[in-house]
């Protein structure tokens, strides 16, 4: 197995640490991508409606599960709820069609993409007027409760939410009947100052939301302890700084952290990759962690980080290579973010 550590959840089950993320990841390539990951030891499957590929993962599963090396039940499924989504009547018909589309009966784990409602237009995702997405006040909390029916259906196994501030949690906590499994961040990004915004229901106004990662450029250091002290695992995605994120040029972009030269010279210390450093680095600080690559070569190797350690000097320079940065801006989608 690849992935040789666990993540206990609040529900009681586990989750593999390291996963094979599948954003950008296009049909016609995620297929094989699918296939080769289970094939070397990749247990944790990261998926998501948004990324328009789940109809080819779902080939790509079945094609595994026909061979014979792995059982459902050996798999951690991830999918994500969009935004265009969040009405309670939508959330059932946007998993069942999740679902269909990845050819499996149930989900381990259903997160909510992020706090913030779209409105729902057939055939597409990103609805805009001038530049700017159509949202609407559906509150994050409403959503939720609509998923946690899921969980008594047994369609998922476990509910959790991704891109949700300290403020956005704490509130979703103190009224929740199932306590979330899973917080998913952008591998690399904090609780934003500017947009750390509550959405409390009943009033006008949209829902805030802070898009969080945790990557060397980012440490989130603060979200890591906030998840911790509520029992709740975390999970991190753009480990790897995201160089290939297909977004235009932000002065808060991160540096491509494979050619950091800190990166560089603790990777040549232990004899692996930078990339194999920066996944160690998530998985050294207890964070689950989805590197994604239709790279063979680089599927494979990403597996290998459960060999060797970082030295707690070598966490500390790594630490200290933060500034801020931010790989998935929800800005340049077309959000606007304001004060409820």
């Amino acid at each position: 197995m690849a992935s040789t550590t666990f993540l206990t959840l609040p529900s009681g089950r586990r989750m593999p640490q390291l996963g094979l993320g599948t954003w950008l990841n296009p049909p016609g390539i995620v297929q094989d991508s699918i296939v080769l990951a289970i094939n070397n030891g990749y247990r944790h499957i990261d998926c998501a409606y948004f990324y328009d590929n789940e109809g080819a993962i779902g080939e790509g599963l079945e094609k595994a599960l026909k061979e014979g090396r792995v059982k459902r039940e050996d798999l951690f499924i991830v999918s994500k709820l969009w935004n265009s989504f969040h009405a309670p009547e939508d959330v059932k018909p946007a998993l069942l069609e999740t679902l269909r589309l990845l050819r499996v009966k149930y989900l381990d784990l259903y997160l909510m993409h992020s706090p913030m409602a779209n409105k729902n237009v057939k055939g597409d995702l990103l609805p805009q007027k001038d530049g700017k997405i159509l949202q609407c006040d559906i509150d994050y909390v409403d959503t939720y409760k609509a998923m946690e029916k899921l969980v008594d259906e047994g369609l998922v196994k476990g509910i959790g939410v991704a891109n949700f501030n300290k403020c956005q949690l704490e509130r979703l906590l103190s009224v929740c009947r199932i306590k979330p499994d899973v917080l998913q961040v952008t591998s690399g990004g904090p609780f934003y100052q500017e947009w750390e915004y509550c959405y409390s229901g009943g009033r006008d106004g949209h829902l805030g939301a802070s898009c969080v990662e945790r990557h060397v450029y980012q440490t989130q250091c603060e979200l890591i302890a906030f998840t911790r002290s509520k029992g709740m695992a975390l999970t991190g995605y753009s480990p790897l700084t995201s160089p290939k994120r297909p977004f235009p040029p932000g002065k808060l972009d991160p540096k491509n952290g494979m050619e950091d030269p800190v990166v560089k010279e603790i990777a040549k210390k232990h004899g692996k990759s930078p990339a194999q450093v920066l996944i160690r680095f998530n998985i050294q600080a207890g964070i689950a962690t989805i590197p994604k690559s239709q790279t063979p070569a680089h599927i494979i190797e990403n597996t290998k980080v459960f060999d060797f350690c970082l030295t707690d000097d070598e966490v500390k320079k790594l630490e200290s290579l933060h500034y801020g940065a931010r790989a998935v801006p929800w800005d340049i989608l077309g959000y606007v973010f304001y004060v409820a």
